[in-house]
């Protein structure tokens, strides 16, 4: 397990195949975040990635636009990305926005 990013609301771990977001992810973070995110994923050479946002503790598009920034680059490394964990907050924004069918088959053309 390798801290990629800590500040006192959240946490950027990755662990294995797995990049794992805990804590409050705010605007202030996300930019970060979603930066030592890409920068993980470019150098880790994976074939296939799992993103946890599980330890989310808040719904807030800024977590959305990290995990779209990830989805991003995976689509440009060529990354698979075998799972999308979502905490319950999290699962009710992607609800409401309608992005049930992204999240759950991320690695489709849209």
């Amino acid at each position: 397990m390798t801290t990629l990013l800590s500040t006192s609301h959240v946490s950027l771990i990755a662990q294995a195949n797995t990049l794992s977001v805990n804590g409050d992810l705010t605007v202030n973070a996300a930019a970060d975040v979603a930066a030592v995110g890409v920068k993980w994923l470019e150098s880790a050479q994976l074939t296939e990635v799992t993103l946890d946002f599980f330890g989310v503790t808040r719904a807030s598009s800024a977590a959305i636009s990290v995990l779209f920034e990830w989805l991003r680059a995976c689509h440009l490394l060529g990354v698979v990305v075998t799972s999308i964990m979502l905490s319950a907050p999290l699962e009710r924004l992607t609800s409401l926005a309608e992005l049930d069918a992204l999240i759950k088959s991320p690695n489709t053309e849209a």
